[in-house]
């Protein structure tokens, strides 16, 4: 494993050395079989940048993953965050079927307080010192407004607004990615793809969740739905009269748990508390611990694997990068009701759970490219 740590950005400095307590080498909470090819640090005071870019696997192609703009508490938390992050995006691309490596990045700070176009511009010189081995994209605290500016300082940045020559928000891709997994996860769970009646509990009501609500309540489904944000609250009970807005989703008495906001939602004790025979959403890692799944299993819930379900998103900013045209990349992001179809019959013929089969697709093809 290759790590970096000297590898500036223009007008930025980087770390000469990593905090024990914030290392990347034989991390327990990491499979040993997952070496990160490159762990970037930068910061630039005077802009108040302080930023990680894992490049997880370049097998595949170019890592891309988008940018997530949050205020961790801790450089130890966003570092986990980040090489988590990087590593699902290597194993959803492989499963989504695009040429492409896995990598994410994170800039640790409140957007609303700290994020500014001079922020974004250093931000973008980083990118760009990394010489197109990392391609970024939005994520949560950051949109398409935000990449425009970044694509000022490098060339390596898809999910544009269509005025800069982008695809724009890719949430109503992922959205949709989500709904076509949930489609086949009820027909396998309850013999028929028909939402109707059935509850189904949105946590996260930004980017995508909001554009999941639409999709669900078009096909019948109740839904209830939970945010820290007010006004995303506020424009869902707008826009879609009948939501039910709670504060606890988890707590609920819902068909299907849908999380769209941050991960690390499922542990022993939420596990204990949730209702629903189907976990589907867009959140990345949503199982704090991978044997959290074995306890959903127990319970009798099944737990769609979020880096197969979310790949909307990142099949529209490959058709970006590649130049495809939209009937291409809505004709990948179909494929995904089926990949999900598919994990299920592998699953069900091998006796294993939905995370192994899904993952074995990945390694597979991951294995096939080296050769």
């Amino acid at each position: 494993m290759s790590v970096v740590a000297d590898h500036p950005a223009a007008s930025s400095t980087s770390s000469d050395s990593f905090p024990a307590s914030t290392g990347v080498f034989d991390r327990p909470d990491m499979p040993r079989d997952c070496a990160h090819e490159r762990v970037v640090f930068c910061q630039d005071p005077d802009t108040g940048l302080r930023a990680i870019i894992a490049v997880h696997s370049t097998v595949l192609g170019p890592a891309l993953g988008g940018t997530r703009f949050y205020p961790y508490v801790s450089e130890q938390e966003a570092l986990t965050d980040v090489l988590r992050l990087s590593r699902g995006m290597t194993y959803k691309a492989a499963v989504a079927g695009v040429d492409l490596g896995g990598g994410k990045a994170v800039i640790i700070g409140n957007p609303n307080a700290i994020k500014t176009p001079t922020l974004l511009g250093a931000y973008g010189r980083f990118v760009e010192s990394l010489g197109g081995t990392y391609v970024t994209a939005g994520d949560v605290g950051t949109n398409s407004d935000d990449l425009d500016i970044i694509a000022e300082e490098t060339t390596h940045v898809v999910g544009k607004n269509t005025t800069a020559g982008g695809t724009g928000d890719s949430g109503p891709q992922t959205a949709l990615g989500v709904f076509l997994s949930l489609l086949a996860a009820a027909e396998s769970t309850w013999g028929s793809d028909d939402l109707t009646g059935k509850r189904v509990g949105v946590e996260g009501a930004g980017k995508v969740g909001y554009n999941l609500v639409s999709l669900l309540r078009e096909a019948g489904a109740e839904v209830v739905v939970s945010d820290s944000y007010p006004p995303a609250l506020d424009r869902i009970v707008a826009d879609f009269p009948g939501v039910t807005v709670r504060s606890d989703i988890i707590g609920s008495d819902i068909d299907v748990y849908a999380p769209c906001a941050m991960g690390a939602t499922l542990d022993a004790s939420s596990v204990a508390r949730l209702s629903a025979s189907i976990v589907c959403g867009a959140a990345n890692n949503q199982l704090l611990t991978p044997d959290v799944e074995a306890m959903l299993a127990a319970r009798g819930i099944v737990w769609v694997p979020d880096y197969v379900a979310n790949a909307g998103g990142l099949i529209q900013v490959e058709g970006e990068l590649r130049g495809k045209d939209s009937a291409q990349v809505m004709a990948t992001i179909g494929k995904i009701r089926d990949t999900v179809t598919g994990i299920f019959a592998i699953a069900r013929a091998e006796g294993i759970l939905l995370g192994a089969a899904a993952d074995r697709l990945a390694e597979d093809r991951i294995a096939a490219a080296q050769g």
